[in-house]
């Protein structure tokens, strides 16, 4: 530790909190000026020094504007100072749940010379850093128990809370899980050291000072308000944005030396395997957010959430560290103690996180319950990706039935035995792709035809599911529709040449496996699916999908689910999610997922494959006990292109038979 640098650092964070209190002192004089002036205009009529008509009014007049100027700015002050800043949704450790963790980190702080954090939180995110939690707001209600310990800022007896300046420190939940101790220490070591300057009074009263300002303004923006509280709002959140503007540099100024002082203090403590640490906060990075968005994120979709997302990364991590040969050094770790040793109940600890997340990144009620139930990971194939896929296919039929597709040729709308994936086949395939492909197992004596591209049925079975793809069917309104949905050919019917798969080009590669995974942002070009019937497929499925979530019911409160949460946690809860991981998915992608939903049920149905968990890519199709990584690309040819051969020949590959009926949920 370079003493010169840890002391430069911080007279540059007093210094810049210092300018941050100036503004504060600024406002005030601001306010105070129209009462010195009116004082200086009593006194000098008083003295008989300003007297007259004139000054007379002067004196009501600038009175009046003083007791108006000092009733606004005191509103103005009580609003900052009673609005209740933001605070970080976290888990509590209660020092009794875990004392081995505790203990380490006061050891860290008694090492770097610096106070010990006041408490110890848990976020279901991969970061770390300290919060302030010492406003009245934050702290147990009033008449609450004081004897219970487990509040993230509960201070002991006799202490008042501005007394106890020393912060929370807030951990990332995967930290513990997938570090070991060692590298747990190293990495805590700069964030501990950051209760140093965080304790002296300029920086603490800085802090408030900016958490009030933006307390306030978000205070004044609260919607539903009469218009005399709106206008008042907006003149109090005006006044607050204008101060924050005037010491938003400065403030920035500031933690960047308090952090620049906490890293150098904290290079005395485990340099060396603090990089070594940074490492692995890398690879959790990567590890949290693939299992959030490829494994937790259809779970909760289908009211469950996995009460192991904890443990979930360490597997997950330890399947790329199988699949990557870079990771392999990685795993050799686990055989340390792991950091979540620490904890008394880790099990308990991480189901508790494993709701937080739900919540934060895509909401739902703060108990449990029929619609909303924690799920283990060994339940997950049944419970998540087998109701998943039946689910979707279930929507994809209806939506079928509604746009008057028949479910077998000769069959009423609506058949209950006709839900097959050959009807979604024949549906969006483009007409010139229509008599193409066959379907069905593999046959022998099927493969003299030269004219298909794979074992054709007799062409003595026109009317059956294995016949021609454009069957004469019977004259009514639904067949009308299909008639009207399909595009005329030009030219003869290009039946006799084979059809190559396609090579998989960029839009593909993001299914590599039966479940497709959603991108980030979505382009322009592929908003829509690239056929007639599939954007008119897609739009039924956005629109019933519009409807389910409009008619599900709202969460419950915390009081009304009978959750263990707190009845009023110290969060706003109307915002959640907080930080929704995926945006809307576009008509191609609802689409694409509800045919590999269909593909993969008949798969289960009729070749005896089951779904399956990847840690890497969530849901998956299991075929002989090896998972389907090459489903994607035939699906999108199908979506896009209208192109059923690539998909028709997997389907014969693997044993599929798409013309029988599927169970859907």
């Amino acid at each position: 530790m370079t003493g010169n640098g840890v002391e430069g650092s911080a007279q540059s964070a007093r210094s810049r909190a210092l300018a941050v209190l100036r503004v504060r002192g600024r406002a005030l004089a601001v306010a105070l000026l129209p009462a010195a002036v009116a004082v200086i205009l009593l006194a000098g009529g008083s003295t008989g020094h300003l007297v007259g008509h004139g000054w007379d009014l002067a004196r009501w007049v600038v009175g009046a504007v003083a007791v108006v100027v000092l009733l606004a700015a005191a509103g103005i002050g009580a609003v900052v100072a009673r609005a209740r800043p933001a605070m970080s949704p976290t888990v509590p450790v209660p020092e009794e749940s875990a004392p081995d963790l505790y203990r380490l980190v006061r050891d860290l702080a008694d090492r770097l010379d610096v106070p010990a954090p006041s408490a110890i939180a848990l976020t279901p995110d991969c970061d770390s850093w300290l919060e302030d939690r010492t406003h009245p707001a934050h702290g147990p209600p009033a008449g609450a128990d004081r004897d219970e310990p487990d509040g993230p800022g509960a201070l002991p007896a006799g202490r008042s809370r501005r007394a106890a300046a020393a912060p929370v420190l807030v951990i990332g939940s995967p930290f513990l899980w997938w570090m070991r101790v060692g590298e747990l220490r190293a990495v805590l070591a700069p964030v501990v050291a950051g209760t140093g300057p965080s304790a002296h009074p300029d920086i603490a009263a800085a802090r408030r000072f900016v958490r009030g300002l933006d307390a306030a303004v978000a205070a004044a923006s609260t919607a539903g308000r009469c218009p005399l509280s709106h206008a008042v709002c907006a003149a109090v959140g005006w006044v607050a944005r204008l101060m924050l503007r005037g010491c938003r540099e400065d403030a920035a100024l500031m933690e960047r030396g308090v952090a620049a002082a906490a890293a150098d203090r904290a290079q005395a403590v485990d340099y060396g395997l603090r990089i070594v640490a940074q490492e692995q906060v890398g690879l959790a990075y990567a590890g949290w957010d693939r299992l959030l968005t490829r494994v937790a994120l259809p779970a909760w979709r289908m009211g469950r959430w996995p009460s192991r997302l904890d443990a979930g990364v360490v597997a997950a991590l330890t399947e790329l560290s199988r699949r990557d040969r870079l990771a392999e050094g990685f795993a050799s770790r686990l055989g340390e103690r792991p950091a979540c040793d620490l904890l008394e109940e880790p099990g308990t600890v991480d189901e508790a996180t494993s709701l937080l997340a739900a919540r934060l990144f895509h909401g739902g009620p703060a108990g449990t319950g029929p619609d909303w139930a924690p799920v283990d990971w060994a339940d997950y194939p049944e419970e998540v990706v087998d109701r998943k896929w039946r689910t979707d296919a279930a929507r994809l039929h209806r939506v079928l039935d509604a746009l008057g597709v028949r479910r077998a040729p000769g069959s009423p709308v609506g058949d209950p035995h006709g839900a097959t994936l050959e009807r979604v086949l024949r549906h969006l395939s483009a007409d010139h792709l229509l008599a193409s492909p066959p379907h069905g197992p593999a046959d022998p004596t099927r493969t003299a035809e030269p004219t298909r591209t794979a074992e054709a049925p007799p062409s003595a079975e026109p009317a059956g599911p294995g016949g021609p793809a454009r069957p004469a069917g019977p004259a009514g309104p639904a067949g009308a529709v299909e008639k009207a949905q399909a595009a005329p050919v030009a030219g003869p019917v290009a039946a006799a040449e084979p059809h190559e798969p396609h090579e998989p080009h960029e839009p593909h590669e993001r299914y590599d496996s039966c479940e497709r995974h959603e991108s980030y942002g979505p382009d322009d070009d592929e908003s829509d699916p690239g056929t007639e019937r599939g954007a008119a497929l897609a739009a039924g499925l956005s629109a019933e999908l519009a409807r389910e979530e409009a008619a599900a019911p709202a969460a419950p409160t915390s009081a009304e689910s009978g959750g263990q949460t707190p009845a009023a946690p110290p969060w706003d809860e109307g915002a959640l999610p907080l930080l929704p991981l995926q945006p809307p998915r576009t008509g191609r992608e609802l689409l694409a997922d509800h045919v590999t939903a269909m593909v993969c049920c008949a798969a289960m149905d009729t070749a005896g494959a089951a779904p399956g968990l990847d840690w890497l890519d969530g849901p998956s199709l299991l075929i002989d006990g090896e998972r389907t990584a090459d489903l994607g690309p035939k699906v999108l040819a199908l979506v896009e292109d209208g192109d059923p051969g690539p998909l028709r020949t997997w389907l014969i590959d693997a044993g599929i038979r798409p013309e029988k009926p599927v169970r859907l949920a």
